[in-house]
């Protein structure tokens, strides 16, 4: 589990460092798709990341308004901030958690009864799917996104004793 968490958070750092050449009015230009714009789509990341955490937690999920982070530095300071709760928990995780419940009672009175894993699962595949949809929009703009690849970036330390 951590290892596609540590992924998601250095992919993201790249994202925040190509976007540093960008003006502030470019990065919260309305686009096509996703949530509307680059950096609402970061705010949105970390926002469901850190919520989902909190709500398996049995913690309050307190609402953030994007309106209060209206350039790069202030959603990267948000990101700062929740991420030290976020990685405690991925830390800590153990495969006890895994089939764990968590109900989910909708506001429409549904109820939704999934496993943590499913849920950490979806959380990792959310920011996965919206890196993507940066990657669209790096390339409207002609320019090179940021590489998906996870091979590269010493996620998993190689056993050096053995042999080819």
């Amino acid at each position: 589990m951590e290892v596609f968490f540590r992924y998601n958070w250095i992919v993201r750092e790249q994202w925040y460092a190509w976007c540093e050449e960008l003006p502030t009015e470019e990065l919260l230009r309305q686009r096509t798709g996703g949530v509307g714009s680059i950096l609402r789509t970061f705010f949105h990341v970390i926002d469901v990341e850190w919520s989902w955490l909190q709500l398996l937690q049995g913690k309050p999920d307190t609402a953030e308004d994007f309106a209060n982070y209206q350039t790069l530095e202030a959603v990267r300071e948000l990101d700062r901030k929740l991420h030290q709760d976020v990685e405690a928990f991925v830390l800590a995780w153990e495969p006890g958690m895994e089939k764990r419940t968590f109900i989910d009672r909708r506001s429409d009175g549904r109820v939704d009864i999934d496993a943590w894993g499913e849920i950490m699962r979806h959380v990792i595949a959310h920011e996965i799917h919206h890196m993507g949809q940066l990657s669209v929009w790096a390339r409207e703009l002609g320019r090179e996104p940021v590489s998906a690849n996870v091979i590269g970036k010493g996620l998993i330390e190689p056993n050096h004793d053995e042999g080819p």
